[in-house]
């Protein structure tokens, strides 16, 4: 029996839109959140990878969220990246987040320093520990050059603030262990674009979408048919997005995805370093998906 939770379904690994400068543009960062919320978005998640979070300072990082929610008022859950790989500086965002009213938090898994499995559980027991907020783990191997093993994801489980997991590994084999092991209540959401309708028809309970941020209504009704067992609707509708999913990934996220959103007019181009705007050859390509969708002319 699937979960009824306010966090499920299609939600948005948000862009942080930027002026050619590189400063946030927190004007279009208004318009993106009503795009989403008329658009049937579930959720968004604010500075997480496609947020740039790693090329925003501490206190940019903490009025992006802020502003975030401020700007949604209630009308749509916001999940903070409050993740970091050191654990003080994850408590300190992730204090912060519960301070202006984040309804969870999402904390990819400490990157660069590589800690052991027990590592990364004490690292996670601590956050749960320190704040009392709803919290989702996040992996991400492919990033981050360490993997939270299923045994490690199931331990964490146990703890009551800790609802849920991203996983960004793309391997369909691991969801099902994690489906197999976890318990029941224990929120599963894909990370990958390409395999997330798979992964809800098995039983997962969304996805955090780098694609939702172009087509929102197609991904949260892909999702929405996949949740009620409609397989054929799903990936019918999937089928269409699959170029897309592809093509979003031709270069770094979020480099493909923030020159869509531009070239839909949604935001200006502006990247930070060292992240550099869409080469030309990736851009005819990624347009042409656009056009094929229906979202430009």
């Amino acid at each position: 029996m699937r979960i009824k939770h306010p966090l499920t379904g299609a939600m948005v690994a948000l862009i942080t839109p930027m002026l050619e400068d590189g400063s946030v543009d927190f004007d279009a960062l208004a318009d993106l959140i009503e795009f989403h919320i008329e658009n049937g978005t579930k959720a968004i998640v604010s500075m997480g990878t496609t947020g740039e979070s790693a090329t925003l300072n501490h206190i940019e990082h903490i009025k992006v969220m802020k502003k975030t929610i401020d700007l949604a008022k209630g009308r749509i859950p916001i999940i903070a990246g409050t993740g970091a790989n050191s654990t003080s500086e994850a408590i300190e965002l992730t204090q912060a987040a519960k301070d202006m009213g984040a309804d969870a938090c999402l904390l990819v898994t400490p990157y660069y320093n590589k800690p052991t499995q027990e590592g990364l559980y004490q690292h996670y027991k601590a956050i749960a520990k320190a704040v009392d907020i709803d919290q989702i783990l996040y992996n991400v191997p492919g990033r981050t050059a360490v993997d939270l093993s299923v045994e490690t994801a199931v331990r964490l489980s146990a703890i009551d603030n800790i609802i849920g997991i991203k996983d960004a590994t793309g391997d369909l084999l691991v969801a099902q262990a994690l489906m197999d092991k976890c318990p029941d209540d224990f929120l599963l959401y894909s990370g990958d674009d390409v395999t997330a309708v798979d992964f809800i028809l098995m039983g997962g309970h969304g996805g955090i979408s780098v694609t939702c941020n172009v087509a929102p209504k197609l991904v949260s009704d892909a999702y929405q048919a996949a949740s009620e067992e409609d397989k054929k609707s799903a990936q019918d509708i999937d089928a269409n997005l699959y170029n897309l999913h592809q093509h979003l990934f031709i270069e770094s996220n979020p480099i493909p995805v923030k020159w869509a959103m531009h070239t839909m007019g949604k935001c200006e181009s502006g990247i930070r370093l060292p992240l550099t705007k869409l080469s030309i050859d990736a851009r005819e390509i990624l347009e042409q998906d656009l056009v094929n969708l229906g979202v430009i002319t």
